[in-house]
C-alpha cells in the first residue's frame, strides 16, 4: 500500500505542473487532467490510511486494488515524463547548430500539441478512464476496508539524545561487564611472556548486540597494538574486497589506492602476510556466515606473537571452526538482564534523569518481557514510544503496542516474531518515509550508505515530497534521513559535532524485513547471483539492484527487452553486458555505477550510450576509473545529480554547462571545469572546483546563487583572480558550507577584508588565503558558524582567541599557523564564558594549554589537541591541569623540543601531563589523575614527542 501511495506523490506533483500556462494544453485536456488530479488525491488519502496496517490484516481485494493503482501511477508518470522530455528539447532548440534548426522546428511544431493527438494523448486518456473506473470502487472499499486514523507527523530535527543513545548502547547498558570479561580472556597468558595469536568468537542470534560488544572490545584495546582493522563479511562476501579493506585500514597511507588495484586473492593474502609479519595486530572480523569463508580469510593472518582476532557469527558451527591456535575461545552472547533491559528501554523514552511514571511501570515490564532481552527489539519498541517533545505518550498507546506484539520473543517466539516487532516501527512511519525506508533494500548487507548519495537518489526517484516553500529538496531529504535515524531504523555512522551522520548502515534483521516487504510490493528487484533472486517473468522490474557478478546466470535474467519499464539501475559489481544494454532502458531515471572499475581492460565500455537516457536524473560514476567521459552527457536535460569523481584525470565534458536542472555536481579536485558554468543556475552543491587557471571560473561562480555547498581549490598568485573570487562569493548568500584550500604562494589579506560572509554559513574552512585572522570572523557576522578550520601565517593570541571564544554556535575549531611561534601563556587567557558550545579544539604550532581557559570556559569540550614546549611544562611555566574542563574525554599533546629541551625535560613534561606516560612522578600526580577521572576523562590518547629524532641528533652531535 505504501509503495502505491509513494509512487503517486511525484505523479500528483507532475500533473499539477502540467496545468501551468507554460505547457499550453488544450482546454479539453486541461479539464481531464484536473478531474484526474482530484480522483488521484482521493485515492492517495485512502492509501495512506490503508498503509498503516500490515498486509495480513487487509482484505485481498484491497491489496489487488492498491496494486492496480500503483501500476496506473507508474504508467501515467512515464507518459507525462515523455511529454516533458519533448518540451525540454523545445526550450533548448536555439542551442542546436544553425544547419539543424529548420529540421528541429518542424519536429517541435508537431510536439507542441502532443496532448491533442498522438501517443501521449492516447496513454493519458486510457489512464484517466482507468482511474475513474477505480474511483467508482473506492467508495464501497472505503466503507468496508479502509481504516480511520491520521498519519503521524514527521519530525524534522535531529533527536538531541541520538548521540547519547548510541553511546549508551555501546558503552553503558550491559556492555562494560561483558567487554571486560572478553578483554580478560584475551589477556590470559600474557604474564607468561610470549604467546601465539589468539582468536575469540562471539556467537549469538541477530539483534543481541554481538557487533556492538566486539567493537567495544576493539576500541578499548586497539591502542595497545601496532595496527588493526575492522571488516564485515556478511552472507555473500567479496573476499578480495574484504582483503583490500583490511589492508587500507592497516595502513591508510601505504594502501591509499588499494581499492583500485587489480590483484587476485592469492596476491592479497601474500600482501597481508608480509605486512602483518612480526607486527602485533588486532583484527575484528564481523558477521561470518560460512566456515569456508573463514578458512580463506585466516590464510592472511601472520603468526605474529601477541596478536588477536575477534569474530562475530550467528552460527555455533562457524564459531567453533574459527580458530588460529589451541588457545582460541568461544563467547556465547546472552540476552540482556531484566535490569539492563529496563535501563536501555527507559534511556530512550524518558528525558534524562526522569523516572518511569507509576501508571506505566506494569505495561513497560510486560513489553520488556516480550522483547526477551534482545537490544534491537528493545530499542525498536522504545523508539515508537519516544517523543522529541518533553512529553510522555499516553498509556493507551503503550497498551496498543503491547497488544500488537503477539507472543513476543520471551514467550516462545521466533525470528518471525522478531520481524513482527520490528515491523511496528515500519507501519508507524508516514507513507513518504515508508517508501524511502524500503528504498534501502537496494544496498547490500553491511554496506555503508553515504547520506548524501542516498538523499540525492531519493530526490531523483521522486521520493522527496514538497514540504514548506522555503525548504529545498536536499534539506527536506535530510529531515527524512534524520527521522529514520531517530526511530532507530538506520544506524548512523560518523556523527559529527553538529549531530549529523556522514553515512548509515542497516542492521541485518532490519534489512531482512525491508527486503521482504520490498519484494512483496514489487518495489526493488535484487539480483545477487542466487536462483532465489531470479525475477518471475510476469513481474515488471522497475528498480534493479545488481549485487553479484556471477553472471552467466544473472546476465541471462537481465533481458533488456523484457524490462521496458526499468527506472533505476544500481551496480555494485561490474557487469559489462548489463551496461551495454543501457540504451534499451529508455525511461531510466537513476544510473549508479559507483565502484565498478570500468577502466580495466576486460571491463572497458563506451558510455556514450547515455545520450539515449533522456529521463535520467542521477548519474553516479564515482570510482569507476573511466578514462574518457562522454560528451553526450550534455543531452541529459533533466539530470539533477552528476558524480564525476571517477578517480582519474578524465576531463569534464564541456557539454555539462547545458544541464540547466543540475542541482549537484561532484568532480575530482585535479580537473578543471569549462567556460559556461554560470549557466548551471540550479546548482546547490559543487565540489571540488579548481580556480586560478586559464579558464576564469571564479568570475562565473557568482551566477550560481542557489549554491548551498561549495568546495574549491585555488591555484596561482594572481590578485585579479582573488578579487574576482571575492566578488563572486559575495553573491552567494545561500551558502551554508564553504571550503577554500590554497597551497603556498602569496596571501591576499586586503582583498579578503572586503568580503561579507553569507548569513547562514555553518561550516567554513579557509586554508592558506590570508596572513592573519580576517576581521569578518566574529560573532556578529557569523552567528551560526559551527565548524571552523582556518590556517594563517601567524596568530595574535591576545586578540584572535578572544574573538573566536565569542562565536556563539562554534562546536569545532581547527586553528593552525604555518610557522611555529612561542607565546607567553598569559596572553591566551580568555573570559570564563568563552567557547560555550565548543566540543573539539585543535590548536597547531603555537603554544597553549588547557589551564589557560579558566573555570567556566569550554564547558562542553570533549577533544583537545595543543602544542607546547617540554621546557615550559617541566619548568612550571605552563600549568597543564585539566580538572576545570568537566566534559574532557580525549587529549592529544605535541611536545616539540628545541636545543635546550633535554630528554629529561621531555620525560618530566610527559609525566606531568599524564603520570602513566612518564617515569618521573611528582607529589601531586596521583591527585591530578584522580581529578581527571572524576571529570569523565576516558583516555589521554597520545603524547606526541619528537624524542627519537632528538636522541638521534644528540648521538650524532656527540660522535662529531
Amino acid at each position: 500500500m505504501e509503495i502505491a501511495a509513494g509512487v503517486m506523490t511525484p505523479l500528483l506533483r507532475k500533473l499539477g505542473g502540467l496545468l501551468l500556462d507554460e505547457y499550453n494544453l488544450e482546454k479539453r485536456v486541461k479539464k481531464g487532467v484536473t478531474s484526474l488530479l482530484t480522483e488521484l488525491e482521493m485515492m492517495h488519502a485512502a492509501l495512506r490510511k490503508v498503509g498503516k496496517k500490515p498486509p495480513e490484516e487487509l482484505d485481498e481485494q484491497v491489496r489487488i486494488w492498491a496494486d492496480k493503482v500503483r501500476e496506473l501511477c507508474y504508467n501515467m508518470e512515464d507518459a507525462v515524463d515523455a511529454f516533458m522530455v519533448l518540451v525540454e528539447g523545445n526550450r533548448y532548440h536555439e542551442r542546436v547548430p544553425n544547419n539543424m534548426k529548420n529540421r528541429v522546428k518542424k519536429f517541435l511544431k508537431k510536439t507542441t500539441k502532443l496532448f491533442s493527438r498522438g501517443k501521449a494523448l492516447h496513454e493519458i486518456g486510457d489512464a484517466m478512464d482507468e482511474a475513474k473506473e477505480l474511483a467508482k470502487e473506492l467508495g464501497d472499499l472505503r466503507q468496508r476496508y479502509m481504516l480511520e486514523g491520521h498519519a503521524g507527523e514527521t519530525r524534522d530535527t535531529i533527536d538531541p539524545r541520538l548521540e547519547v543513545m548510541y553511546k549508551d548502547v555501546s558503552e553503558l547498558v550491559g556492555i562494560e561487564h561483558k567487554r571486560d570479561k572478553l578483554i580478560k580472556m584475551l589477556r590470559e597468558g600474557d604474564e607468561n611472556g610470549m604467546q601465539q595469536p589468539k582468536a575469540i568468537s562471539i556467537v549469538g542470534s541477530g539483534g543481541l548486540g554481538k557487533t556492538t560488544l566486539a567493537k567495544a572490545v576493539y576500541d578499548k584495546l586497539i591502542g595497545q597494538y601496532a595496527c588493526g582493522a575492522f571488516v564485515s563479511v556478511s552472507r555473500n562476501p567479496d573476499i578480495k574486497k574484504i582483503f583490500k579493506k583490511m589492508l587500507h585500514q592497516l595502513d591508510r597511507k601505504r594502501y591509499a589506492s588499494i581499492n583500485e588495484a587489480v590483484r587476485d586473492e592469492e596476491q592479497l593474502i601474500d600482501e597481508l602476510n608480509m605486512f602483518l609479519h612480526c607486527k602485533r595486530y588486532l583484527i575484528l572480523i564481523d558477521d561470518i556466515w560460512d566456515e569456508e569463508d573463514w578458512r580463506i580469510i585466516k590464510c592472511a593472518f601472520s603468526k605474529s606473537v601477541g596478536s588477536a582476532v575477534i569474530m562475530t557469527t550467528r552460527k555455533i558451527s562457524v564459531s567453533k571452526a574459527c580458530h588460529l591456535s589451541g588457545d582460541d575461545m568461544v563467547y556465547e552472547m546472552k540476552p540482556l538482564t531484566e535490569g539492563d533491559s529496563q535501563r536501555l528501554f527507559y534511556k530512550r523514552i524518558f528525558p534524562q534523569g526522569s523516572d518511569c511514571p507509576s501508571q506505566l511501570e506494569q505495561v513497560s515490564r510486560n513489553i520488556l518481557r516480550k522483547c526477551g532481552g534482545v537490544p534491537l527489539a528493545i530499542i525498536t519498541i522504545a523508539s515508537l514510544l519516544a517523543s522529541n517533545e518533553q512529553q510522555i505518550k499516553p498509556k493507551y498507546q503503550w497498551d496498543n503496542i503491547l497488544n500488537s506484539m503477539g507472543r513476543g520473543l520471551a514467550e516462545g517466539g521466533s525470528v518471525k516474531d522478531m520481524r513482527r516487532i520490528l515491523s511496528f516501527s515500519y507501519y508507524d512511519l508516514p507513507s513518504h518515509l515508508k517508501t524511502c525506508f524500503l528504498y534501502l533494500s537496494i544496498f547490500p548487507e553491511d554496506f555503508e550508505i553515504r547520506r548524501d548519495r542516498l538523499i540525492w537518489r531519493w530526490i531523483a526517484e521522486g521520493l522527496v515530497q514538497g514540504g514548506k516553500q522555503e525548504s529545498r529538496p536536499f534539506e527536506l531529504g535530510e529531515s527524512y534521513f534524520n527521522e529514520l535515524a531517530n526511530r532507530n531504523l538506520i544506524q548512523p555512522v560518523d556523527i559529527d559535532v553538529e549531530g549529523r551522520a556522514s553515512a548509515c548502515r542497516v542492521h541485518d534483521m532490519v534489512l531482512d524485513l525491508i527486503c521482504s516487504l520490498s519484494s512483496e510490493e514489487n518495489f526493488v528487484t535484487v539480483l545477487d547471483g542466487t536462483v532465489q533472486s531470479k525475477p518471475s517473468s510476469h513481474i515488471k522490474v522497475r528498480l534493479l539492484s545488481f549485487q553479484n557478478s556471477m553472471s552467466e546466470l544473472t546476465t541471462h535474467w537481465v533481458d533488456a527487452t523484457s524490462m521496458p519499464q526499468l527506472r533505476s539501475v544500481t551496480l555494485f559489481r561490474t557487469d559489462v553486458d548489463l551496461i551495454q544494454a543501457l540504451p534499451s532502458f529508455q525511461i531510466l531515471r537513476v544510473l549508479d555505477l559507483e565502484g565498478c572499475n570500468l577502466g580495466e581492460s576486460s571491463h572497458k565500455v563506451d558510455l556514450s550510450c547515455v545520450e539515449n537516457l533522456l529521463h535520467l536524473r542521477y548519474l553516479g560514476l564515482r570510482d569507476t576509473r573511466v578514462g574518457i567521459l562522454p560528451m553526450e552527457i550534455g543531452k541529459l536535460r533533466f539530470l539533477e545529480t552528476l558524480d564525476l569523481r571517477v578517480g582519474g584525470s578524465a576531463e569534464v565534458p564541456s557539454s555539462v554547462v547545458r544541464l540547466g536542472h543540475l542541482m549537484c555536481l561532484y568532480v575530482d579536485p585535479d580537473v578543471r571545469l569549462s567556460v559556461g558554468m554560470g549557466n548551471l543556475v540550479s546548482l546547490e552543491e559543487l565540489t571540488t572546483v579548481k580556480v586560478g587557471g586559464t579558464v576564469a571560473i571564479e568570475k562565473e561562480l557568482g551566477q550560481l546563487i542557489e549554491l548551498r555547498v561549495l568546495q574549491l581549490e585555488w591555484t596561482g598568485d594572481d590578485d585579479s583572480v582573488c578579487s574576482s573570487l571575492v566578488v563572486s562569493l559575495g553573491n552567494l548568500r545561500k551558502l551554508q558550507s564553504l571550503i577554500i584550500f590554497r597551497q603556498g604562494g602569496l596571501r591576499f589579506d586586503v582583498i579578503w577584508d572586503s568580503w561579507v560572509p553569507p548569513p547562514h554559513l555553518r561550516t567554513f574552512e579557509f586554508v592558506g588565503c590570508t596572513l592573519t585572522m580576517p576581521k569578518w570572523i566574529n560573532s556578529s557576522v557569523l552567528p551560526l558558524l559551527s565548524i571552523l578550520r582556518i590556517e594563517v601565517k601567524r596568530v595574535q593570541p591576545e586578540v584572535d582567541i578572544q574573538i573566536l571564544g565569542k562565536l556563539p554556535a562554534l562546536r569545532f575549531l581547527y586553528l593552525e599557523t604555518t610557522k611555529v611561534q612561542y607565546t607567553r601563556a598569559e596572553s591566551f587567557i580568555v573570559g570564563a564564558d568563552a567557547f560555550p558550545c565548543l566540543r573539539e579544539c585543535y590548536l597547531y604550532y603555537f603554544q597553549t594549554g588547557p589551564s589557560i581557559f579558566p573555570r567556566g570556559a569550554m564547558p562542553r569540550l570533549e577533544v583537545l589537541y595543543f602544542f607546547a614546549r617540554a621546557l615550559h611544562i617541566a619548568g612550571g611555566e605552563l600549568d597543564v591541569g585539566m580538572d576545570h574542563l568537566p566534559s574532557l574525554r580525549r587529549v592529544m599533546v605535541s611536545l616539540c623540543p628545541e636545543k635546550d629541551d633535554i630528554i629529561d625535560k621531555i620525560d618530566e613534561a610527559a609525566a606531568m601531563i599524564y603520570p602513566q606516560n612518564g617515569n618521573k612522578r611528582k607529589k601531586n600526580d596521583g591527585d591530578r589523575l584522580r581529578r581527571w577521572d572524576s571529570c569523565a576523562l576516558e583516555s589521554i590518547l597520545s603524547i606526541l614527542i619528537c624524542r627519537q629524532f632528538f636522541v638521534a641528533c644528540s648521538e650524532k652531535a656527540k660522535s662529531k
